[in-house]
């Protein structure tokens, strides 16, 4: 990641020590990688923090949707320097939250050297993942309960399976070749209420209206929307909406395509 050259307190270009500007691109790529893996932003500022603490160092951050603003100050020395990183988007990951934030108090509560902190933050980072076939069978799961849950018989339960898988796959396929989120969420909610219609057709079932109103449940934007919630309660009114505006045009992409789907299939559906 380049960060721009720092600054002294006059704001004027400084020769930083080298130990600083690694310190800053670690805190950096620290930062981001948090906002990128779904953490909301005080949490993010918090950790970040910590381990400034943790080096010596006092960091103020400034959080944006895309951006993130930083001014570290060094105590012993008295150096500055301020600079603005992006926000690369990764998937959401959970564990990857857990422990990361883990690290912070580790590195703080254990007095970790810098080159210690480094080693263990790029040790969690590079764990494997998931196998995504396995997270794919759980989204799966995951729906067929939620199709239970409002009181979808069996066939509707399979069918709603069987469309997540379809959906979940092609929401993958989608993502690897760079499309963007909105035109991803319209294809996999069409492609999903779709196979529930077509099933359907074939299956008998007493509760088709469950399964087609299910069938696009594993699209739900949950992390964005909770995010902008936190986010503004704890007084980050900027990126709060900017989160909940997210999530809400990728709701109204969910219901686009499942609109086409209910366009096209009306008389099958009825």
């Amino acid at each position: 990641m380049t960060i721009p050259e720092g600054l002294d307190n006059e704001g004027e270009t400084d020769c930083l020590p080298s130990g600083l500007k690694e310190e800053c691109d670690f805190l950096s790529e620290y930062a981001t990688r948090l906002m990128g893996v779904g953490v909301h932003t005080s949490r993010v500022i918090r950790n970040t923090k910590r381990i400034g603490m943790a080096l010596g160092l006092e960091v103020h951050i400034s959080g944006f949707h895309r951006t993130l603003i930083f001014t570290v100050n060094e105590e012993t020395t008295g150096k500055s320097r301020s600079f603005v990183s992006d926000i690369a988007p990764l998937p959401n990951n959970f564990r990857l939250n857990s422990e990361l934030s883990k690290l912070s108090w580790q590195a703080l509560d254990e007095h970790l050297e810098f080159d210690e902190i480094k080693k263990r933050y790029w040790m969690l980072v590079n764990q494997p993942s998931l196998n995504p076939w396995l997270v794919m069978l759980l989204t799966a799961l995951a729906n067929l309960s939620f199709c239970a849950l409002f009181g979808g018989d069996w066939a509707a339960r399979l069918m709603v399976f069987a469309d997540t898988l379809a959906g979940v796959l092609l929401k993958r396929w989608l993502t690897v070749n760079g499309t963007s989120a909105y035109i991803s969420f319209i294809c996999c909610s069409f492609v999903a209420s779709m196979i529930v219609c077509g099933l359907v057709c074939i299956v008998p079932t007493d509760t088709a209206e469950v399964a087609l109103a299910t069938s696009v449940l594993f699209l739900i934007p949950g992390v964005p929307l909770i995010n902008g919630f936190i986010d503004i309660v704890e007084g980050h009114i900027l990126n709060g909406f900017s989160r909940l505006t997210e999530g809400a045009l990728l709701v109204l992409c969910i219901a686009v395509g499942l609109a086409v789907t209910i366009s096209i299939t009306k008389f099958t559906i009825n």
